[in-house]
């Protein structure tokens, strides 16, 4: 017999209404969950709510975390959830957490305008809490991360697919491949995909994602997935397809370069690079059905997503930044790029984030730099790059060429190399050199 939505609801928040309850006896942290209004293009009326620690890191990351269908921000800021917030007050990051305010509590990952890059739905209205946060606080742009659960894990996917150049990594806690939950009906209940018999092959899920940001030619975030084996609401082959689209999108085999057992009732699969940051990684929890994450889970996506990697600021520091207001150029003092490589076979991708560390404004930049060689630019992201091999100069484009003192943009190319995959050399930002992070 077809199950009714609200039955599944039903299904789906009978574990996390519990987690909720368990959670209340949990002391609370001096911070609190802020309501925040007037945040920006929000077309599907989403209520957005932010959480910024007490003590928050020079420069913090941004975890976005999603809840579930019948779910609020403050149920999985409370619940099954409250790992990320704990582990916020110890390594100073901030939680933009957005709330759907439709009946169900569900977000919208099944409508065109949901699957489609600034198209109109629920996506936008996140991506316009993410642009909110970064204007006021100094946020890490190369560590700007997000999880969910169930409904939450699905626009998980959805995000990191239609915004790979600004998402880092993910982790999703239940979910369905990005665009399985498509429809045309207007409904958002997709019981092809929630059943788990809407199988493609790896490269037509990869063409789905593609999909949603047409001509887009950069890297992709890194994806840790996890899934219950017995999980009836959002059925478990539904964990084999979303397996299938992130090592088609990092275009990697899906054959695991490793698999071990942290717990004796999981089995973690890694692909690509084979760290705890991995590439794609796959996490199967046997025997339990849609009721995770389970108790010491989220430690695991901390480390995956890189939110343990800094500490916070000795004293509370809580101010938000002031915007930036573009002034004429002045020569900077110096500047400091960060390098990240991410390789395979005879291909990599290179993020950079340039920083100007000087006490003048930027207004139109040129990063120049040397590839290693062997390696040859084949396209790029948020710059434009020439040649494509030796002495490199990437140019700002018309929205990222002002950079306020202290401020900073990433961008990013992708390369092939013939066995070099060594980090690029010699920066200079506008003729002066910069210091390597």
């Amino acid at each position: 017999m077809k199950r009714t939505l609200k039955a599944v609801l039903a299904v789906i928040a009978l574990p996390l209404v519990i987690a909720g309850m368990l959670a209340a006896t949990r002391p609370v942290a001096a911070a609190s969950l802020t309501r925040v209004t007037g945040f920006g293009n929000n077309p599907t009326n989403l209520n957005m709510y932010l959480y910024v620690p007490d003590r928050v890191a020079a420069r913090p990351a941004l975890l976005v975390l999603v809840h579930y269908c019948t779910g609020t921000a403050s149920a999985i800021f409370n619940g099954n959830g409250h790992d990320y917030v704990t582990a916020a007050d110890r390594y100073g990051y901030i939680i933009v957490l957005p709330e759907a305010t439709r009946s169900e509590k569900c977000f919208d990952v099944s409508t065109p305008a949901a699957l489609r890059r600034d198209g109109g739905s629920d996506s936008t209205g996140i991506m316009s809490m993410v642009s909110y946060t970064r204007q006021r606080y100094n946020v890490d742009p190369a560590r700007i991360v997000v999880s969910g659960i169930s409904s939450g894990a699905m626009m998980t996917n959805v995000l990191a697919a239609e915004y790979p150049d600004v998402f880092a990594a993910g982790a999703a806690f239940s979910g369905v491949p990005a665009g399985c939950f498509a429809t045309t009906n207007g409904s958002l209940w997709n019981s092809q995909c929630s059943g788990g018999t809407l199988i493609k092959t790896a490269q037509q899920w990869g063409d789905q994602a593609r999909a949603m940001y047409p001509g887009y030619t950069g890297r992709y975030p890194r994806m840790q997935l996890w899934h219950g084996t017995t999980d009836t609401t959002l059925a478990y082959p539904d964990f084999g397809e979303e397996i299938k689209q992130w090592t088609n999108l990092h275009g990697l085999s899906q054959t695991p370069a490793f698999t071990d057992h942290p717990q004796s009732s999981w089995t973690r699969t890694r692909y690509g690079t084979t760290t705890t940051q991995a590439t794609v990684e796959g996490i199967s929890v046997s025997g339990v059905g849609h009721s995770l994450p389970l108790s010491g889970q989220i430690s695991y996506a901390i480390s995956f997503l890189g939110l343990d990697g800094t500490t916070p600021s000795p004293s509370p520091s809580v101010t938000p930044s002031p915007s930036a207001t573009p002034t004429p150029s002045g020569e900077p003092d110096a500047c400091r790029v960060g390098v990240t490589v991410n390789a395979w076979n005879t291909g990599l991708t290179d993020n950079l984030v340039i920083t100007n560390t000087g006490s003048s404004p930027i207004n139109g930049w040129s990063l120049a730099f040397t590839l290693p060689g062997g390696q040859t630019v084949t396209g790029g992201w948020n710059a434009t790059y020439t040649p494509a091999s030796g002495r490199i100069t990437a140019r700002n484009v018309t929205y990222n060429g002002s950079l306020a003192p202290g401020a900073s943009t990433e961008i990013g190319f992708q390369a092939t190399h013939t066995g070099d995959t060594g980090k690029p050399t010699a920066f200079t930002l506008n003729g002066a050199a910069c210091t390597l992070s």
